[in-house]
């Protein structure tokens, strides 16, 4: 995080740490891995390798080309002069926090063998990843289109949630702790950390503040519910 810490203040933009994110796990499950190999977590480290470079890749192809995203454009502006001190601890070194405890399935899991639990998990690490590459595709394909300028989407998976992608990656997480099977149990820890973030913290809310007085999104917000898919309501 330090490291990109340095290369934000180069490009001018602290949203490279979105980059960060995905591409920090990989490094954590790798550490893993060589400092103990077993099966399992060898697994791991290929789940939590194409979650993070799918969402690196993502984020970046976003990202490209565009200006600053809107959250640290306005912590930019709301933390005036203090703001490269302030980015440094409050979002670099905070969402390195984030990570080591999001982590802790990884840094703590078992190399036992596998267990049912473990099969359960690995299904419901695919439902997600693939939940969340559609959700994020569906949306990226949305806003290509001119036509749809202005325009709210609620289309495909986007008709049943209004964050799809958040519930994919939520989900995402939970898999990986029960395909980790963690030698102690209070390494639930990672998945509920990720949890709250997304839908209490720093994913949702910020989102749904974001669009507050848009009319067509207030109506969206009417027939579609925040994070569980659902059927539209009528």
């Amino acid at each position: 995080m330090s490291f990109f810490y340095l290369l934000s203040l180069v490009k001018k933009r602290s949203d490279i740490v979105d980059i960060a994110w995905g591409l920090g796990f990989i490094l954590v499950s790798a550490q893993k891995l060589y400092s103990n190999y077993s099966l399992k977590y060898f697994l791991v480290f290929i789940l939590i390798f194409l979650w993070g470079i799918r969402l690196a890749w993502h984020i970046f192809k976003r990202n490209k080309n565009k200006k600053e995203d809107f959250r640290y454009r306005q912590w930019r502006q709301d933390w005036g002069k203090y703001f490269y001190l302030r980015s440094y601890f409050q979002i670099f070194l905070l969402q390195g926090l984030f990570m080591w405890l999001i982590s802790w399935p990884i840094i703590f899991s078992s190399s036992k063998p596998f267990l049912f639990i473990n099969y359960f998990g690995i299904l419901l690490w695919i439902f997600a990843f693939a939940f969340e590459a559609i959700a994020d595709k569906q949306l990226s394909n949305f806003i290509k289109n001119p036509k749809n300028k202005g325009k709210i989407m609620d289309q495909g998976l986007w008709r049943y949630s209004r964050h799809p992608n958040y519930f994919g990656e939520v989900l995402i997480w939970w898999g990986i702790w029960l395909v980790s099977q963690p030698t102690d149990f209070i390494t639930i820890i990672g998945p509920l950390t990720i949890s709250f973030l997304i839908i209490k913290v720093s994913g949702i809310p910020l989102l749904e503040k974001k669009y507050k007085d848009n009319p067509s999104y207030q109506a969206y917000q009417k027939k579609t519910n925040v994070f569980f898919p659902l059927p539209p309501k009528k």
